[in-house]
């Protein structure tokens, strides 16, 4: 009957960057201490942990893109936050990160997790960032955990 592979919630070893805007800060730091603690619970030491701090959601993508091209991690996690506003800036840098990330994803062979807020009010991102488990950094760190592990049975399954 074949193999089935899924990733494990369990990642010692595994080393992750963390690429975290800066821009609603308030709002991005709470998605940070999310992720933070998703990697502990995995048991990931916080010497594999590299976290690099960008301006703005528009920044994740490069930034994303160049840490995996090191081939040092097993997986980039990036946290940031747009907020609707009265002009079309939002649907701009937003659709932009989007795309970005998932090229830079796609384009290195490295999973980078999606845990861009994009939300209409203060009051829906400041839900999505707080502590406990709605909070989107712990998501996008799971993602980041089950993908970094499901690459590795992958890569065992080929070498045998």
């Amino acid at each position: 009957m074949g193999q089935e592979l899924q990733g494990q919630r369990h990642a010692a070893g595994c080393r992750f960057a963390i690429v975290v805007s800066r821009f609603n800060e308030e709002i991005t730091l709470g998605l940070l201490k999310g992720a933070r603690e998703v990697l502990e619970e995995a048991e990931v030491s916080a010497e594999d942990i590299t976290i690099v701090h960008v301006p703005g959601a528009f920044e994740l993508p490069a930034a994303a893109r160049r840490l995996a091209e090191t081939a040092q991690f097993d997986a980039v996690i990036c946290l940031g936050c747009l907020i609707k506003g009265d002009t079309m800036h939002f649907e701009y840098i937003a659709a932009a990160a989007s795309q970005g990330i998932m090229d830079a994803g796609q384009a290195t062979g490295i999973p980078i997790a999606f845990g861009l807020l994009t939300t209409l009010t203060d009051e829906q991102a400041v839900a999505r960032s707080s502590d406990g488990p709605d909070n989107k950094g712990r998501e996008a760190a799971l993602a980041a955990v089950e993908m970094a592990t499901l690459f590795r049975q992958i890569a065992e399954q080929v070498q045998e």
